[in-house]
């Protein structure tokens, strides 16, 4: 490499007999000064603190795990589409209950109406998701949602014409074909983060927590929108409207095929679900906190009820919900757990605890006093932050647990095991508040929440034998 010299660097000229020193001229320095008398030395700038480097916006992206979750082409569309067809699922049993016990008058045969509906949803929701695997989402999930929805307008006919009550149980039963999007959706994050990497298993651990927080915020707004449109508009605008919704977002959601997993054919050859005892007692700890949300909700209407202020009772149980959501984004953002089945206990243990709080907030006032209302509201809030770590745990277990080809039905079994929870965990508040004082009954949430406990930590040397990799 040639040599290059400095610009100040000093050349030697001959002029006649004498030896000159002259300075290099560079044109990419520029002329050289004229020589002149030295010059005093400036003084020093005084010196700037130095500004804190701020991270570029990309940097700041990157560092957002729901940014790295959304950034992924379809993810966006497909969630989007996912929210508008889950939001039904809060909104169908109140909107019927509304309608029918307007219109019937009786509250009994609406309850009963929308048992049937939930029972017939426990039988075909698992048959539905296996052929979700089988033939992929957008093949079965678009008529099924078209048939849920033509169900759900037979009701709406049934109730306005004044129909035999048989088929009111006929056209909700039928509601049962309702794709279960929240498990499709689950289904397509961990296909988007297959693969036994830590990056994978922190952006499915963000996805789940999300997913989690998205189901807490559907069934918040679902019987708030819901009551809404029946009292404000007329009675059979809540199922119109659910019905709607569900159809478009499924039509949404199943239009973003590049996110979509393939489908498996035939599921014979993998193990079906059930078969493996370890996420058979996993469905023990779903049925369980299911029993949890089904007797709060319950408890909670009575005991506003009782102390005269049932018009607040939404408000409570929205407090709860609002909780979970929280709790539920915040998890997504911290690193997911190596042993999954050691935090499923933490989490069913932490719940049980705080459920303790209702219990004695509830119990703390005279009875018949309205002055504990909001001191339970506080508590059911608090309470609410231990829901979404239990369900996102028990989701990821799920997902490692179900065989790849049977990843739908696995969760939806999962989903069904919470409806059936919710149910009995209803019953049983219900006959509780009849028969002691509403306040009291916040023990049977405490002591379901001590049921799944037992069932987690049975299950716990199972769950970390056959825990898979992280998807």
């Amino acid at each position: 490499m040639p040599y290059s010299p400095a610009p100040d660097t000093p050349l030697l000229a001959v002029t006649g007999d004498s030896l000159v020193l002259a300075r290099r001229y560079d044109a990419r320095f520029g002329p050289a000064p004229e020589p002149g008398p030295p010059s005093a030395p400036e003084p020093p700038e005084p010196s700037k603190p130095p500004k804190a480097a701020r991270p570029p916006r990309t940097a700041r992206r990157r560092a957002n795990p729901y940014a790295r979750l959304f950034a992924i082409p379809g993810a966006r569309a497909f969630t989007a589409g996912n929210l508008l067809a889950r939001l039904p699922m809060g909104m169908f049993s109140v909107s019927a209950v509304i309608m029918i016990a307007g219109s019937r008058g009786s509250y009994a045969l609406a309850g009963a109406v929308t048992a049937t509906g939930l029972a017939a949803t426990a039988l075909v929701a698992p048959r539905t998701a296996r052929l979700v695997d089988r033939y992929g989402q957008a093949r079965i999930a678009v008529p099924a949602a078209a048939i849920a929805a033509l169900a759900a307008l037979a009701l709406v006919l049934c109730v306005r014409y004044e129909a035999p009550d048989w088929t009111l149980f006929a056209a909700y039963a039928a509601t049962a074909t309702t794709p279960n999007t929240g498990g499709m959706s689950r289904a397509r994050w961990a296909h988007l983060h297959r693969g036994a990497t830590p990056e994978n298993a922190a952006a499915l651990h963000t996805a789940n927590s999300f997913e989690q927080a998205a189901d807490e915020l559907c069934f918040m707004l679902g019987p708030v929108l819901a009551a809404f449109l029946c009292t404000a508009v007329f009675p059979e605008a809540g199922t119109l409207t659910g019905a709607v919704l569900l159809l478009t977002g499924v039509l949404v959601f199943a239009a973003q095929r590049s996110t979509e997993p393939p489908a498996t054919g035939r599921t014979d050859a993998a193990r079906a679900p059930l078969h493996s005892p370890a996420l058979a007692a996993l469905l023990a700890v779903f049925l369980a906190t299911g029993a949890v949300f089904g007797a709060t909700e319950v408890v909670t209407l009575a005991f506003a009820d009782d102390r005269g202020h049932q018009a607040w009772a939404g408000a409570v149980l929205a407090l709860q919900a609002a909780g979970s959501c929280a709790a539920g984004l915040l998890l997504g953002t911290l690193r997911p757990a190596r042993r999954v089945g050691r935090r499923l206990v933490l989490c069913v243990a932490a719940m049980s605890a705080l459920l303790a709080l209702p219990l004695l907030a509830a119990t703390a006032g005279a009875p018949g006093s309205a002055g504990t209302l909001p001191l339970l509201a506080c508590a059911l809030l608090i309470a609410g932050a231990a829901t979404a770590p239990t369900m996102v745990t028990g989701m990821t277990l799920v997902q490692r647990l179900t065989p790849a080809g049977r990843l739908n039905e696995g969760m939806t079994l999962a989903v069904t095991a919470l409806l059936a929870g919710i149910a009995a965990g209803a019953a049983a508040g219900g006959w509780t508040v009849e028969h002691t004082d509403p306040a009291r009954g916040y023990a049977l949430p405490l002591c379901a929440a001590l049921l799944a406990l037992l069932c987690a930590a049975a299950g716990a040397r199972r769950f970390g034998h056959d825990e898979g990799p992280a998807a």
